[in-house]
């Protein structure tokens, strides 16, 4: 194919064709079902991990609730952050999106007219996984694998070079790490005080958990020795 022709010996160009070309082989349903996930899905999923996370963090009610739900707020800041980083980056590369410039690419989604790198939608995930990751290391890793497919799905649906999609993890990423002492600093005096609001404080604790009554506040051992000082008094 001409694409093919015009890549040359361009390692970018080569790895969007081999992944794009997966799209060719695969039936029209299993293309539609990735071009949803790739715009949407992911992301959805994402934030949905999100809000089990701060479902799990205030039901448990640990002491550092309130840091734990200050880094999981800072997760959906960090990925607006660096979309915003983005703006001028991509005005200043001004990379045309792939199926503009290579010819036999599979392009499942139509319309996309604006720059190419860095990656709007990598960038997001990554920040939002490398954000959750920092708050919850095992809801973070579940994070950080989708945000990798979500890039792999950008390159399969011909929209993003894969060098789009790496310059989107890292954006991302240094977002979510660089600023995070920074927001946290920031954060988590706000969400200590909303912790002692009787009104909205069930969102960092949950109803009947103080202070001190989480189950990873629970000393082994500390009940027995009260039991047995309660004994000795009587």
């Amino acid at each position: 194919m001409a694409g093919l022709a015009e890549s040359g010996s361009n390692p970018d160009v080569d790895l969007l064709y081999d992944i794009n070309g997966l799209a060719k082989d695969a039936p029209g349903w299993f293309d539609r079902v990735m071009e949803f996930v790739g715009e949407y899905g992911l992301l959805l999923a994402i934030v949905l991990l999100v809000v089990w996370c701060w479902w799990t963090v205030r039901r448990r009610g640990d002491e550092d609730a309130a840091s734990s739900v200050a880094a999981l707020v800072w997760a959906p800041l960090a990925a607006g952050i660096a979309v915003l980083v983005n703006v001028p980056i991509r005005g200043f590369v001004e990379r045309p999106r792939p199926f503009l410039d290579h010819q036999g690419l599979e392009v499942l989604v139509s319309g996309k007219t604006d720059y190419s790198f860095v990656s709007d939608h990598a960038t997001i995930v990554m920040a939002m996984a490398v954000g959750l990751f920092v708050a919850h290391r095992k809801f973070g890793l579940v994070a950080l694998v989708l945000a990798v497919f979500g890039g792999f799905i950008r390159v399969y649906m011909g929209v993003h070079y894969p060098t789009d999609v790496v310059g989107g993890f890292a954006l991302g990423t240094a977002v979510a790490l660089l600023l995070s002492p920074v927001a946290m600093a920031l954060l988590t005096p706000v969400i200590r005080a909303v912790e002692r609001s009787p009104r909205v404080g069930w969102l960092v604790r949950a109803r009947g958990r103080g202070v001190g009554e989480g189950e990873g506040a629970v000393i082994p051992g500390a009940r027995r020795e009260q039991a047995s000082e309660r004994d000795l008094a009587a």
